[in-house]
């Protein structure tokens, strides 16, 4: 056999074996695209739909988000009806038949925990209500923990030559989640029974879980912005009952939340209520240490 055949052949032979493509994942917002990251490593092509200074109710469907979906094996959303007035339309224009609703490649998050608020009447008027309640599930660290597992499980379906990766790679993230989740709650004691204020009702899991006690929202109804006749209605309601903090989540503007702290003398605290929400909150962890820092903060406040 001559030299140059054998190159050949030994050619053939390497590029003959199967290359492992990453699993191309199309997450809706950051704090999904941040835990599909903990699970797949680098053994996932990630991208977020959206940024933590984004309103996730309100994105457009642009070209360039049904691009990426197009070649997806696998959507992650929250469900719950938050994406329900863009991702729709980016699923059908992708023309991408894995990643439509009941297929495995489309994987929704609230399906896997326990919903608050779900409303006993349907009904606009209200404002924008959820059927299946709220949607904003990811700052209770127990719901993170339940979806992590979740989605591990539909990885190694979609992408079964990585299961025992995937699997360990989210026993690591468990450990340390459980950890962390530990510390968050012994630190955050001192807010328990604290009465604050919201300005958008983002925050029910996390008042939840750190048994902070939710007064009041500055919005009358979900989505609808607060006059200065309503704000001024809850101003006078805090002289009954008065607030610690009012919170605000950082993709909203804070124009009601500084208007209600200024003549109740209180903080307005900007959460970063996803990943990349503050320059802090580079990650899952980061997001509830920042999140568990400006709360602990604004507490000291008197």
């Amino acid at each position: 056999m001559t030299r140059k055949l054998f190159l050949g052949l030994l050619a053939s032979a390497i590029f003959s074996f199967p290359v492992h493509a990453a699993l191309n994942i199309f997450a809706t917002v950051p704090e999904w695209a941040a835990l599909a990251k903990e699970i797949g490593g680098d053994r996932v092509s990630v991208h977020a739909a959206t940024t933590g200074l984004q309103d996730p109710h309100r994105i457009e469907a642009r070209p360039s988000l049904i691009a990426k979906a197009r070649s997806a094996q696998l959507v992650i959303a929250t469900g719950a009806e938050l994406e329900v007035g863009w991702l729709p339309v980016v699923l059908r224009e992708s023309g991408n038949r894995g990643i439509q609703p009941g297929q495995s490649g489309n994987f929704e998050a609230a399906s896997v925990v326990t919903m608050l608020e779900i409303p006993k009447v349907l009904d606009r008027a209200h404002g924008d209500v959820h059927a299946a309640g709220n949607p904003h599930v990811q700052l209770d660290p127990h719901n993170i923990r339940k979806v992590a597992e979740a989605l591990a499980a539909r990885m190694s379906e979609l992408d079964p030559a990585e299961t025992m990766f995937y699997r360990g790679n989210l026993q690591s993230f468990a450990a340390r989640w459980a950890a962390a989740t530990e510390r968050w709650e012994k630190a955050a004691v001192p807010l328990r029974g604290m009465p604050v204020l919201v300005q958008h009702n983002a925050f029910p899991y996390l008042t939840r879980w750190l048994g902070i006690r939710e007064l009041a929202a500055l919005e009358p109804k979900p989505g609808i912005e607060p006059s200065a006749a309503h704000l001024a209605g809850l101003l006078a309601q805090l002289e009954k009952q008065p607030a610690r903090m009012v919170l605000r989540p950082a993709y909203q503007h804070d124009a009601p939340s500084r208007w209600i702290a200024e003549r109740a003398r209180i903080p307005a605290v900007t959460l970063p209520f996803t990943v990349g929400g503050t320059p802090e909150a580079v990650d899952l962890f980061a997001l509830f240490d920042d999140t568990l820092r400006r709360l602990l903060a604004a507490a000291m406040v008197r």
